[in-house]
């Protein structure tokens, strides 16, 4: 049989794929199949060669081809060319019209992957309302379908919802239906309904909703939580809960997401003790916090200035042992800092720390400026002696400005000894801390001490000259009080 041949016009409007007729009982006979040529595109760079399309066709794409040999190519070798790349589709169109060759489930597969992350939906929608259904997968010649079908067209259904196409992807739904054995499965429709209420148009995801229960297709609770947060986003409340009670109703056991969603609704709505009943429900009913329930809760309240409240509410999660190990009190520790409260910031940090809910790095620095800035200097040296003995390093700044303080109220010796701790969990003194303290120490006559440290401070580095360490060990050695801190020399 002679091989096929492809005019230009046929090219240029890329015809639809047509599996040649066989006669019952017979194979038609491989033949090397005649090479398309490349279709005009807008590029700035120059166009490509007839002749060039052709010679890397040849030369990767070798006859006899076979669904096998096509994907090779269209993966492996056209899929990184840096000009012929986005004949592709070309490619796979002009495939189907050889003799003898049929795409499988696989180069299908492949190719609505393609066009859907690369947004071109108008191939797409050509090749599963047109290309798929008319060329079947051979593995579909028996009495039951591809089992690749549904997976192929959850991809493209996906990828449709992501950018709107919300009407493009219901009609490659009727499509698919019809391919399948049975009925689709309720990811399907689960896709199709989060894909509207993400577009805001709530009313047809419910009908969607009512096709599925018609279809005698059981929802999920992925199902109810989509339709919940619409609900939610609409601050239709009642039909939330009337759906959320339709849940337990069906059989299907709410998770932390639907509560999650009923408790950001309240507060988006301002109704905060429907909100926290949801919560104390949620404990009741055995659905363990999330560290994203405990932020909708904890760090609403202090958005709204209700940081007593937030405060005692997570004292009592952590009395019960829900508050879970990710959550990040800096939020609320912040809020208590701005109103002056520290000590309640402090009980409610040890209180956690007493749980095994470890605060961060940021609520405990947060925490520590806070006292610094107050004054509260003897509290805020035992809370970085408890950081620093659970490994939670504070920043150079921060550090310094503890030891600066220390040093000015008389505990000197108190913030050499968090030097020494801090060194050994890697956080070295600089020049900074080394000038605070021999400061320090020379204000509070302290002569031996100070003299190791200036000791230290040469090893280390630290004092450029002699005439440096010459004014400290004067200092030290007068008892000056006026302070003689190497923080007014160059390091």
């Amino acid at each position: 049989m002679a091989p096929k041949k492809l005019s230009a016009a046929h090219l240029k409007h890329l015809p639809t794929p047509k599996q040649p007729p066989a006669t019952a009982g017979t194979t038609a006979p491989p033949s090397s199949p005649a090479y398309p040529t490349p279709l005009p595109t807008v590029s700035t760079s120059p166009p490509p060669t007839e002749t060039q399309f052709l010679t890397f066709l040849k030369t990767h794409l070798r006859p006899p081809v076979t669904p096998q040999t096509l994907l090779h190519f269209l993966k492996h070798k056209l899929h990184y060319h840096p000009i012929f790349t986005h004949l592709d589709f070309h490619i796979f169109q002009w495939a189907a019209t050889v003799d003898s060759f049929r795409h499988d489930h696989h180069s299908y597969e492949w190719m609505v992957r393609t066009l859907s992350v690369s947004d071109r939906f108008d191939a797409l929608q050509s090749l599963l309302l047109q290309g798929i259904p008319s060329n079947p997968c051979p593995c579909s010649d028996g009495i039951f379908c591809c089992p690749r079908i549904e997976p192929i067209y959850r991809f493209a259904l996906n990828s449709y919802s992501r950018v709107g196409r919300l009407d493009d992807a219901l009609t490659a739904f009727e499509i698919m239906k019809k391919l399948i054995d049975g009925k689709p499965s309720v990811a399907l429709y689960n896709i199709l309904i989060h894909g509207f209420v993400k577009n805001g148009r709530h009313r047809e995801a419910l009908g969607l909703y009512d096709r599925l229960i018609k279809d005698r297709v059981k929802p999920d609770v992925f199902t109810f939580n989509i339709l919940i947060s619409g609900y939610c986003r609409n601050s239709n409340f009642g039909l939330a809960l009337g759906l959320f009670k339709e849940m337990k109703v069906m059989g299907c056991e709410p998770n932390v997401v639907s509560f999650n969603t009923l408790i950001k609704g309240f507060f988006r709505d301002r109704k905060f003790k429907e909100g926290v009943a949801m919560a104390y429900e949620m404990i009741e009913l055995g659905c363990k916090f999330t560290w994203v329930t405990c932020e909708i809760l904890i760090n609403g309240l202090c958005i709204e200035r209700k940081v007593s409240e937030a405060c005692d509410l997570l004292i009592d999660f952590a009395a019960k042992g829900v508050v879970p190990r990710e959550f990040d009190c800096a939020v609320l520790v912040g809020s208590l800092c701005a109103e002056g409260n520290q000590g309640r910031a402090l009980e409610v940090v040890e209180e956690l720390w007493k749980k095994g809910n470890a605060p961060s790095l940021i609520a405990c620095s947060t925490l520590l400026e806070g006292l610094r800035k107050t004054g509260n200097t003897e509290n805020a040296i035992r809370f970085a002696d408890h950081m620093l003995n659970r490994e939670i390093i504070p920043d150079s700044v921060t550090f310094n400005c503890l030891i600066r303080d220390a040093c000015d109220a008389g505990r000197t010796a108190e913030a050499d000894r968090l030097r020494v701790l801090a060194s050994g969990k890697g956080l070295l003194p600089d020049c900074v801390t080394y000038s605070s303290l021999v400061g320090g120490y020379t204000r509070e006559g302290m002569r031996k001490e100070g003299e190791r440290l200036v000791e230290e401070m040469l090893d280390a580095g630290f004092i450029p000259d002699i005439l440096t360490y010459n004014r400290l060990m004067d200092g030290l050695h007068r008892h000056k009080r006026s302070g003689l801190s190497l923080g007014v020399w160059d390091c």
